[in-house]
């Protein structure tokens, strides 16, 4: 299986999530990260989808979704040519003697303490997938309490935009 990045362009109606994701479900495919959010058109909405599924059965799924009358456009995007970043916030056990190891630790990796507490620490990171998994690497022997994440964001190098694409001036 390969590794799949889906940007959909879609209006923002009611039930549109569930029957996108439930169009992957009916063919067996996982859905790795979803991220959904507003466009810079009011009324659309972009949704990020990461999958591991091979070309032909993502390109039926991808025939499926262009048959709702909601979404507006799709576009695979290729790592090469796009900026992708995932947003995560860890909490890591402390005591007195690995707060410093841990607060020294962060900033390697761009990362922020966001709270503080006497038995642990809450860090904020934002990269890409590589980096943030380097960071967990080196936090899991203090001992993760806690791990959110969004889904993966993905935008298009460059000057182009899938708006562009569709609604021509």
């Amino acid at each position: 299986m390969s590794h799949h990045v889906l940007s959909l362009l879609v209006e923002d109606r009611p039930g549109l999530l569930t029957r996108v994701a439930g169009l992957f479900a009916r063919r067996g495919f996982n859905i790795e990260s979803l991220a959904v959010g507003a466009s810079e058109i009011a009324g659309l909405s972009r949704i990020t989808v990461v999958v591991d599924v091979e070309e032909l059965p993502l390109e039926q799924v991808t025939k499926q979704l262009n048959k709702l009358i909601n979404v507006i456009k799709i576009v695979e995007l290729d790592p090469a040519q796009t900026v992708q970043r995932e947003h995560m916030l860890i909490k890591v056990r402390v005591d007195h003697g690995t707060r410093s190891q841990i607060l020294e630790a962060a900033p390697l990796f761009r990362a922020r303490i966001v709270d503080v507490a006497t038995d642990a620490l809450v860090i904020e990171v934002t990269g890409d997938t590589a980096k943030v998994e380097a960071l967990l690497r080196v936090l899991e022997p203090y001992g993760i309490k806690e791990i959110a994440q969004s889904g993966l964001l993905a935008i298009g190098r460059g000057g182009k935009s899938i708006t562009e694409r569709v609604f021509k001036n």
